[in-house]
C-alpha cells in the first residue's frame, strides 16, 4: 500500500521537460558529447576539457546523464541536485556561471526519467541516481567527502539530504528553497504519512556539516517555513540567506545570492576539523543557555553556567590539584575529593561523595533542585557533607528520610536539651 501511494505521489512530484532540451551522442573517438536542442544554450564543442559527459549506471538498473564542469583553480567540488521541473540543457548556463564566480568543480546530472537519463522519476530511483554519481566522483575523479559541498534544490533538496546523513565528512550542505517533505508543500500536517516522500524533517537532523539555507521570502510554491525550520533543525547551521522578494525560481538572479554563496565556499574552503569542532561546542553551550542555566538529561542532571568552587580545605587530602579544584561540585558527574583517608573534610564542598554518579543539585540556579538517584532519603550534614555520622553511634542518628535534622559529629542538627557525654548542646541549624 505504501508503495502505491509513493508512486501516486511521485506523478505529482516530478514534472521532467519534455521533450528534453538535449540530447547525448557518441564521437567517433567514443567520447561522449552533448548537443542542444535549441537555441537556448549552448554546449562545449566535443573534446574540450572542461566539460565532461558522462552515463552512470544506478544499483536500480537505470543509466543517469551527469556533466562534470573542471575548473583548474578549484579546491572543491559542488554535487548540484536540481528541481524538478528542469534538466541538464536548461541548466548548463547557470552551472557555467556557478563554476566560474565560486571557483569550483562543479558536478550536475538528471534524475532518472529527465533528460537523457533512463527510467521513470521517483523517490527512491533519485537517492540511487546521486549515490551513483558520488560514486563516480571518488572513483573517476578523486573526489572525497571532505572535498565535497551538496547542493540541492527544490526537490533535489530530497536526494541531497539523503546522502548528506550518510556522509560524516562531508565538507558542506546548501539547501537552495528546500521542502520538509513532499506532503508539507501542499499542507501543513505535523505528522508522517505512508504516502509523503522525501522526509527531509527527519533527515537535516543526521547531517553533520555546515548547512546553508537559501529561501525567498515570497516563495509561492515552497513556503519559506519550510527553509526556516530546516535551518533551525540543522546540527551546524550556516548564517541563513533570506532574499527579500524572492520566489522560488528566481533566487540566482539576486545579487546577494552569488555574494552570500561564495562567502559560504570561502569558509569552507578555510575550515579546518579543529576549528568545526570548536564552532560545533559553541553552538551546543549556545543553545543550552538559551533554554536556561541547566540544562538536564534523563539521567544525569548537567550545569553549564554554575561557577567552579574553590576547595579550602588544607589536609591536602583532595587529589586533583587542590586547592584549585575543577568542575562544578553542586551537580557534575563526579565529585573530585576521592581519598579514602576522609569522607570529603572539605566542607565548602557539595554533592553527593558516596554514589559517585548523580550528586543532587543544590545551587540556586537549578529549578527544581534534584535529588541523588542512588541515594534518595539519606540525610546528610550541611557542615561536612557526609551522609552519615562517622564518629556517633548509628542509633543517634536522625536518618530517616526527608529530615534534615540529625546527631553528626560536627554538631550540626543537634536539637535543644539533647546531650551527648553528658554535656548539653544548643540546636544548630541544617
Amino acid at each position: 500500500m505504501g508503495c502505491m501511494f509513493s508512486h501516486l505521489a511521485a506523478k505529482f512530484a516530478f514534472f521532467p521537460p519534455s521533450p528534453p532540451t538535449y540530447h547525448v551522442t557518441k564521437t567517433p573517438d567514443g567520447k561522449l558529447t552533448a548537443v542542444s536542442s535549441s537555441t537556448s544554450s549552448t554546449f562545449p564543442a566535443a573534446g574540450d576539457a572542461s566539460l565532461d559527459v558522462r552515463v552512470v549506471k544506478t544499483r536500480r538498473g537505470n543509466k543517469v546523464t551527469a556533466f562534470y564542469l573542471r575548473n583548474p583553480n578549484a579546491r572543491l567540488t559542488l554535487l548540484y541536485s536540481h528541481g524538478n521541473a528542469a534538466d541538464l540543457g536548461q541548466l548548463f548556463d547557470l552551472f557555467l556561471q556557478l563554476k566560474v564566480n565560486l571557483r569550483v568543480n562543479l558536478m550536475g546530472y538528471d534524475y532518472s526519467g529527465y533528460g537523457a537519463s533512463t527510467g521513470k522519476p521517483s523517490e527512491y530511483n533519485t537517492y540511487a541516481d546521486i549515490e551513483a554519481v558520488y560514486e563516480c566522483l571518488q572513483t573517476e575523479y578523486g573526489v572525497g567527502q571532505e572535498d565535497l559541498i551538496l547542493y540541492g534544490q527544490s526537490v533535489g533538496s530530497g536526494p541531497t539530504l539523503h546522502l548528506a546523513s550518510k556522509l560524516p565528512r562531508l565538507r558542506g550542505v546548501v539547501l537552495h528553497s528546500g521542502i520538509l517533505s513532499g506532503l508539507r508543500v501542499l499542507c501543513h500536517v505535523k505528522f508522517k504519512f505512508c504516502c509523503d516522500i522525501y522526509s527531509n524533517i527527519n533527515k537535516i537532523k543526521k547531517v553533520k556539516c555546515p548547512v546553508l539555507v537559501i529561501h525567498g521570502t515570497e516563495d509561492d510554491v515552497v513556503n519559506w517555513l519550510h527553509g526556516n525550520r530546516l535551518w533551525k533543525m540543522a546540527k551546524e547551521p550556516y548564517e541563513p540567506l533570506w532574499i527579500k522578494g524572492g520566489g522560488h525560481c528566481n533566487l540566482e538572479i539576486y545579487p546577494e545570492y552569488i555574494r552570500h554563496l561564495y562567502r559560504f565556499i570561502q569558509d569552507m574552503e578555510n575550515t579546518t576539523t579543529k576549528s568545526r569542532l570548536k564552532k560545533i561546542w559553541q553552538e551546543i553551550r549556545r543553545r543550552d543557555e538559551s533554554k536556561g542555566c541547566c540544562s538536564f538529561g534523563l539521567c544525569r542532571p548537567k550545569c553549564t553556567r554554575c561557577p567552579k568552587p574553590s576547595c579550602d580545605c588544607s589536609c591536602g587530602c583532595c587529589k586533583w590539584s587542590c586547592p584549585s579544584l575543577k568542575g562544578c561540585f553542586s551537580c557534575c558527574k563526579k565529585p573530585t575529593c576521592v581519598s579514602s583517608f576522609c569522607k570529603c573534610s572539605c566542607l565548602s564542598l557539595k554533592g553527593c561523595f558516596t554514589c559517585w554518579k548523580k550528586p543532587s543539585c543544590v545551587s540556586n540556579c537549578c529549578f527544581p533542585k534534584l535529588k541523588c538517584c542512588c541515594c534518595f532519603g539519606k540525610p546528610r550534614c550541611p557542615k561536612c557533607s557526609c551522609w552519615k555520622c562517622l564518629k556517633c553511634p548509628e542509633s543517634e542518628c536522625c536518618c530517616c528520610a526527608g529530615c534534615f535534622s540529625w546527631l553528626c559529629c560536627c554538631g550540626g542538627g543537634r536539637r535543644e536539651g539533647e546531650t551527648r557525654g553528658g554535656t548539653t548542646m544548643a540546636k544548630n541549624e541544617g
